[in-house]
């Protein structure tokens, strides 16, 4: 699946809809239990007041291959990012409004505190969930991304099975498509849970690593870089607002669409894997 602008295929995996219906459903459990739960009229008229673009907003079951199947949902918003009921509430109730929508790199209200040792683990489990080798290498070389930051902040990375004692947990789920999905931190920990679509691995090593990044990225508690205008750089969509959730701009970042973020909502599939510029900027001020 591919969204060609200017001559250039761009995975959309980070924005459109089609990769996560299939990317939720793992087994035939999951699946049902997606099936079941559908985004109300409503609900869409509550996250539009709240400035979500809501045209690939849908509900995802609450558990994962690991932690179980759940009865509860998420919601599933921008493509890649989980939003709990419970954070649902909140932000309705938030007066927090959006400001401005050209600031550049962006993060939620909530922050990893610091400072912190963060173990991360490369599940290696079933060969349904289990990371393949190109997921392994690049998780390896998005680890060092993060460590290689001037930060407060230090990342070990594992593989193997036992994985209920790591702060981050990534793990494969069968889908032909590219890309992933994660959520943000809370209680001054970061989300827990990286998934990883199985077709990410045909883009090669240095996507992969790029959409790893990208997912760790947002467990920290970074934004979409364009997040005010999704079009430019999927092609289509609009801005996804504050919602609650804090659409914050990053002192030293500068105003302006940054091509080089890897924290864009939709990435091509020729990318390096490595942080643009500002993006190491916006991190090293925050950790």
């Amino acid at each position: 699946m591919f969204n060609l602008l200017n001559n250039k295929p761009h995975v959309v995996a980070f924005a459109v809809m089609a990769f996560f219906v299939s990317a939720c459903s793992q087994t035939d459990d999951f699946q049902s239990t997606a099936k079941k739960d559908v985004v109300t009229g409503a609900e869409m008229e509550q996250f539009e007041s709240l400035g979500f673009d809501v045209s690939d907003i849908q509900k995802v079951p609450a558990g994962n291959p690991l932690s179980g199947v759940s009865d509860d949902y998420n919601f599933l918003l921008e493509g890649d990012i989980t939003i709990t009921p419970e954070n649902f509430s909140a932000m309705l109730e938030s007066s927090v409004a959006h400001n401005g929508v050209c600031g550049e790199q962006y993060r939620t209200n909530n922050l990893v505190s610091t400072p912190q040792t963060i173990s991360v683990i490369g599940y290696t489990g079933n060969n349904v969930n289990g990371l393949d080798n190109t997921m392994q290498t690049a998780l390896s070389w998005a680890v060092a991304n993060y460590n290689a930051l001037n930060t407060n902040l230090n990342f070990t990375l594992n593989y193997g099975t036992n994985y209920n004692a790591y702060d981050i947990v990534v793990y494969r789920v069968s889908n032909s498509g590219g890309g992933g999905q994660a959520g943000f931190p809370s209680g001054g920990r970061p989300y827990k849970w990286v998934q990883i679509n199985s077709g990410t691995s045909s883009y090669g090593t240095n996507t992969t690593e790029h959409v790893i990044t990208h997912e760790i990225g947002h467990c920290l508690g970074l934004r979409h870089t364009d997040y005010f205008n999704r079009s430019l750089s999927c092609g289509s969509g609009g801005n996804e607002g504050d919602g609650g959730i804090g659409a914050n701009h990053i002192p030293g970042t500068p105003t302006g669409f940054d091509a080089n973020s890897i924290m864009l909502s939709c990435f091509s599939a020729g990318e390096d894997g490595e942080f643009g510029y500002y993006d190491r900027v916006a991190l090293e001020y925050l950790y």
